[in-house]
């Protein structure tokens, strides 16, 4: 009896942690590191807040894709032809209702676990708190939500970008350097990344459900050269803050430049696949090219 009943608690658990996406959560990691990796740098590190900050980042992308499980369901984007990876909704391992009550508990606890950073960082964090969860809930939420609309990758870019970097530094500095804010394009590029290979993956699917992501309105074509484009735009960018772009001159800090090679085979199945399957394993490939990017970049800032 006691063992079928951890059996069961083990599949269970491994249904929420399909559901919360783990490849994604590299985007939520990120911007956090290079936002302290950059306070360290700067001698204004605060250890609890920086803590926070990261706890608070993973909530509320596990609430993102929670959301974005139900919502796409409920939707009828997700359906039995889907091609991506399993949905725990559409698949019928969660009943729907149960998902909207996870989403609302994990963005529920994203709050619990900001509210010492509002202390701390007064209103601008409380308004970065509140935009974060209501961009969120609004990338999948009907007829207008952002990805309907085709703004995802804007706000993608912003909120997994500078805001989240910016957002970061700010709670442990209580100041934000305009070269915090530009290092946060390199997170946000490669965020913008992760989310074009889900959406050229997906077209088909979207076109049909009604959704008018970027990739649906100007093409497969156009999806493949701008995921090249946020690759090797945030190889660049490494380097230009690197030469002093936007302060002092940090030299190291252009080390995510040797990433190139490791872009190279991503960006050519993304141009040259046509079978939506095979785009599958660019989720790990661009999250780790973004994981690495962050620990890249914070190590040479710092050296």
């Amino acid at each position: 009896m006691d063992d079928s009943t951890n059996a069961q608690d083990i599949r269970q658990a491994r249904v929420w942690l399909w559901a919360a996406r783990p490849k994604t959560l590299g985007a939520a990691v990120a911007p956090v590191l290079v936002g302290t990796g950059m306070a360290v740098e700067a001698g204004v590190w605060h250890l609890p807040s920086a803590a926070l900050a990261l706890v608070g980042a993973i909530l509320i992308q596990v609430g993102v894709n929670y959301h974005n499980d139900y919502a796409d369901f409920v939707q009828g984007a997700d359906t039995q032809d889907r091609v991506g990876p399993l949905r725990v909704t559409q698949a019928g391992l969660v009943a729907p209702e149960t998902m909207r009550r996870a989403t609302i508990l994990v963005f529920g606890l994203a709050v619990l676990a900001g509210f010492y950073l509002i202390v701390r960082g007064g209103w601008p964090i409380l308004v970065v708190g509140l935009a974060s969860i209501g961009a969120a809930v609004w990338y999948t939420a009907g007829r207008y939500s952002l990805a309907a609309l085709g703004l995802a990758d804007l706000f993608v870019f912003v909120f997994f970008g500078p805001v989240a970097v910016g957002g970061t530094y700010y709670v442990q500095a209580l100041s934000l350097p305009v070269d915090v804010l530009l290092a946060g394009a390199g997170p946000g590029l490669l965020s913008i990344g992760i989310l074009l290979v889900n959406n050229v993956r997906d077209l088909a699917e979207d076109r049909e459900a009604g959704k008018r992501t970027l990739v649906v309105r100007f093409g497969r074509r156009f999806g493949g050269v701008a995921y090249g484009g946020c690759l090797v735009a945030a190889l660049l960018l490494a380097g230009g803050l690197a030469a002093g772009m936007a302060g002092a001159p940090h030299p190291w800090a252009a080390l995510p430049l040797v990433l190139l090679p490791l872009t190279i085979r991503p960006i050519r199945t993304m141009v040259g696949t046509r079978a939506p399957k095979k785009l599958n394993p660019l989720l790990g490939a661009t999250g780790r090219i973004l994981m690495l990017w962050a620990l890249l970049f914070v190590v040479g800032w710092n050296l």
